[in-house]
């Protein structure tokens, strides 16, 4: 992490896990292991979850994000939910791309697009995530793969509204199985998305760019994770669903 240059952020994503009381319950269990963190600590839970996620948070430091939302403001999209509903509650953070989300629900880096400008344009920060699969890493076109979801998720995106943007590099081989890149590969492909970006607007936009890491980071290898200097953060899965693992992360950000 480089924190004269930008901030770093850990992110919980709670998947598709966790009752409204249970929201309730981890997000109190977090508030007291997390009040003097010197990151933004922000949660990001599945929709029935967000009312009662926010009531827990209120007044604390941590802040609440969702998980997704359509492209279109209001429609015949039946189970979809969009950006203007997210912020008339006050939600203010949203995870797109999201491997899952492509893999299992036919996103792609098009429609990713659609909805990263949806959610920009009514003000909300976006963690974009990019990735690659086992076999492309094995057929080593990691880069020419995130270069392009890069590249795509972000046309039409305004070097202002870069600053609401957040990119969480997930390799999709890594991502609840456990395997984790090292901290060389993770710094690696981090450092290409940041070139990337310069690339497509300019340095200081680069250098100013939150780049997470996405892939099984845990209580035990943050740390060294989060040692990178192009590492700015994580988000994170499993281990975000246990209050003292998520603290351990969070402690490792703020001393990093």
């Amino acid at each position: 992490m480089n924190k004269t240059l930008r901030r770093a952020v850990i992110a919980g994503n709670w998947k598709m896990n966790k009752t409204p009381a249970e929201a309730k319950a981890l997000v109190e269990a977090i508030r007291p292991l997390v009040k003097d963190a010197g990151c933004t600590v922000l949660v990001c839970t599945p929709f029935v979850d967000l009312a009662a996620a926010l009531q827990a948070a209120e007044g604390s430091n941590i802040e609440v994000g969702a998980q997704n939302c359509h492209f279109e403001a209001s429609g015949a999209f039946t189970g979809e939910i969009s950006a203007p509903m997210l912020t008339s509650m006050g939600i203010r953070t949203v995870i797109l791309g999201h491997s899952e989300r492509r893999q299992y629900f036919g996103e792609t880096d098009q429609t990713v697009n659609l909805r990263l400008k949806a959610a920009l344009a009514a003000g909300m920060q976006v963690i974009l995530c990019v990735g690659e699969k086992l076999e492309e890493r094995e057929e080593g076109i990691t880069g020419e793969i995130v270069s392009m979801q890069v590249k795509i998720a972000l046309q039409g995106v305004s070097k202002e509204e870069m600053a609401r943007v957040i990119i969480a590099y997930e390799p999709v081989w890594a991502i609840g199985t456990g395997k984790t890149a090292t901290s060389a590969q993770a710094n690696e492909v981090c450092h290409e998305i940041r070139e990337v970006v310069a690339g497509l607007y300019d340095r200081a936009t680069a250098d100013g760019l939150t780049i997470q890491y996405g892939g099984s980071m845990n209580a035990k290898n943050a740390a060294e994770l989060l040692a990178q200097p192009d590492v700015d953060g994580g988000l994170i899965g499993g281990a975000s669903l246990k209050a003292e693992d998520f603290a351990v992360i969070v402690k490792a950000a703020t001393e990093g």
